[in-house]
């Protein structure tokens, strides 16, 4: 991928009150925990997560999507009859249809011209906003538009919970997979995009590349395709965390060395790096395994937990918002998602 004429205009956050810590989780999992004999404190050492945040019960994806949304457009500067596209790009959805794109486009009382619809693809959906969203513009169908997404990990949370303590043949090894689910936060994201000839910040997304390896479709499963204010009917999710480091690592080598092809950028041409956080160690493995120096990169796990397809983003947001990318700085953005895909984009700040 290279684009010409994309600009990224502005990103904007949202983060919910309630904070969760990987203690209190713990806390309540004491029951099982004493059974299997396992230390407390474990799951921060495992993960690095000392908290993450959840939206109050009730919180619907396109509330808080249209709050960061609302944000990104005021800071953009640029007017909302401008935008002609929205993108929502979240595993949490209000509903498997209508899609949750059309309530946000409404809330936010976006021209009727605007292209509108959902894009969903796990962890790396976002980021596959953006390169659409930058295809669009590219190609000089849109001017202006957003991509927005918001996860919520309440639900999950207490329904991992809830299996793992109502499990009385619960093992150490049936455990393991339950884990990721309780690295999961909350958050909301948008990130204004335009064409070159109306940007006004002239932030350049130069482009970047794209592997996948689905034969890995397996390492990660919510089962069932509900709504995630099903009151009758809780997501669970399933991961093999370990199986996703090894394959993961794997997939992001291949994609870096096909990045610097592209962008003709090497190690030494990188000032930035924003990636998708799951956990301390994961970010860790994936500096050591691309021979990136772990002081260009920004981590937010510790406190947000992994906040899914919203994770790069939020983090590249704050990572904006804090003086971490400075005025012509090249910044890599890396998507890793479950399936397993990964996408890497190149900003000129």
């Amino acid at each position: 991928m290279r684009y010409e004429n994309v600009c990224v205009e502005s990103f904007a956050y949202e983060l919910p009150d309630t904070i969760i810590t990987s203690q209190s989780l713990e806390e309540k999992l004491a029951p099982v925990y004493e059974k299997l004999k396992l230390p407390f404190g474990r799951f921060e050492m495992m993960t690095g997560i000392r908290e993450r945040r959840c939206w109050d019960e009730g919180t619907r994806p396109s509330q808080v999507s249209a709050k960061a949304a609302e944000k990104a457009i005021a800071d953009s500067g640029i007017d909302k009859e401008d935008i002609e596209c929205l993108l929502h790009t979240s595993v949490s959805r209000d509903y498997l249809e209508t899609a949750t794109a059309l309530i946000v486009h409404d809330s936010l009382n976006l021209p009727s011209t605007a292209t509108t619809f959902d894009i969903s693809n796990a962890c790396i959906g976002y980021i596959n906003g953006m390169v659409t969203l930058a295809n669009m513009i590219e190609l000089g169908q849109v001017k202006a538009g957003i991509v927005v997404g918001s996860e919520s990990s309440r639900r999950i949370t207490e329904a991992t919970i809830h299996d793992i303590l109502n499990d009385p043949d619960m093992t150490r090894d049936k455990i393991k997979p339950s884990f990721a689910s309780l690295t999961l936060g909350s958050g909301a994201v948008a990130t204004v995009m335009a064409h070159s000839s109306v940007s006004k910040s002239g932030h350049r997304l130069l482009g970047g590349a794209v592997r996948t390896a689905s034969q890995h479709n397996d390492l990660c499963r919510i089962p069932n395709d509900t709504c995630y204010f099903d009151t009758e009917c809780y997501p669970n999710m399933h991961a093999d965390f370990e199986g996703i480091l090894t394959n993961g690592l794997w997939l992001a080598a291949d994609t870096w060395k096909a990045f610097q092809q592209e962008l003709k950028w090497f190690n030494g041409d990188v000032d930035k790096v924003f990636s998708h956080q799951v956990s301390a160690i994961h970010q860790e493995m994936v500096f050591r395994t691309l021979s990136l120096d772990k002081s260009q990169g920004f981590a937010t796990v510790q406190y947000l937990g992994n906040v899914g397809a919203c994770s790069l983003p939020i983090s590249t947001a704050i990572g904006i918002e804090e003086g971490h990318l400075k005025a012509g700085d090249r910044a890599t953005m890396l998507g890793i998602g479950s399936g397993l895909s990964c996408i890497m984009l190149g900003l000129e700040w």
